[in-house]
């Protein structure tokens, strides 16, 4: 499912963008160049809304495109000189999550020798274990 959310851009001094979700509790990346900080905006709006499905918690419903105000009330006159524009972003967080997220990544850990021989002598998937561990410690369900 495609999830849009509005997103205001700005121009850094620097030459760089920020990029600002005011729905999603001001949340904010940005980029080197234009490019960038739309891909990072992807990237950052399918990472909220990923762990916010963990997490059990609904979407925050977007504000219209044309209501969003690229200024904030306590901008300063200079500030409110900088080029800023709204622009939507969208993102299929499954798909999105499927490519990016769930990559698996490889750790080390050290566990005492007779519990390792154990462990083998029975076959156990070590990776199996300690991801169920983790879900079970970090209350996450699956």
């Amino acid at each position: 499912m495609l999830s849009v959310y509005p997103a205001i851009f700005y121009k850094e001094p620097s030459g760089g963008y920020s990029v600002v979700f005011p729905d999603l509790n001001h949340l904010a990346t940005c980029g080197d160049d234009m490019q960038e900080a739309m891909e990072m905006a992807v990237d950052c709006l399918a990472g909220y809304l990923f762990i916010e499905k963990i997490d059990g918690n609904e979407f925050p419903t977007a504000t219209p495109i044309s209501q969003v105000d690229p200024y904030c009330e306590d901008d300063t006159e200079e500030e409110r000189q900088v080029e800023r524009f709204v622009n939507l972003i969208s993102v299929d967080v499954e798909v999105y999550a499927k490519k990016h997220f769930y990559k698996s990544v490889k750790r080390t850990v050290s566990i005492p020798q007779w519990l390792n021989n154990r462990a083998m002598a029975k076959k156990i998937n070590f990776s199996k274990v300690m991801k169920n561990a983790l879900l079970r410690e970090l209350e996450i369900a699956q």
